[in-house]
């Protein structure tokens, strides 16, 4: 299947790769389909895109390689929504807010995306404790790339 993609131009894409945010994201409650692309090798983005929508794709990132000690537990319920068995199953993305140069940039700690990969299922997670984790993170690279 080819998609046209927000950053990336016309991409092949496997449709068994596609992930379903049964929820949609948050603002976004109607596009539910999504799939992700490498960006850049050495550096720990992806291309969050919708499937459905060229327009709408979002760069993200492992949250761990910016923030080494980020955690936060799931809701039974959103373990039951993504259908979580194991943790292994489970990856947890974060999506970026690129500015004009790279350390202006910032990473939504408090919405986190977290992607069963057994399953292609996935919730933005808003995390109650707010207090914790900002909205607005600056990115200062501790590790390692995002696919």
């Amino acid at each position: 299947m080819i998609i046209e993609t927000k950053l990336l131009g016309e991409v092949e894409i496997n449709e068994s790769e596609i992930i379903t945010f049964e929820q949609g994201l948050l603002g976004l409650p109607e596009y539910k389909n999504y799939i992700l692309l490498s960006l850049d090798i050495d550096l720990p983005l992806a291309l969050l895109q919708s499937t459905e929508v060229a327009s709408i794709g979002f760069v993200i990132a492992f949250p761990y390689a910016f923030k080494k000690d980020f955690e936060f537990d799931l809701s039974e319920e959103d373990i039951q929504d993504l259908k979580i068995a194991s943790v292994e199953d489970v990856i947890t993305y974060a999506i970026v807010t690129l500015k004009e140069s790279f350390k202006d940039s910032t990473i939504n700690l408090l919405a986190p995306l977290v992607i069963n990969t057994k399953t292609n299922t996935a919730k933005q997670i808003v995390l109650q404790d707010n207090s914790q984790y900002s909205l607005q993170f600056p990115l200062q690279l501790e590790i390692g790339s995002a696919i």
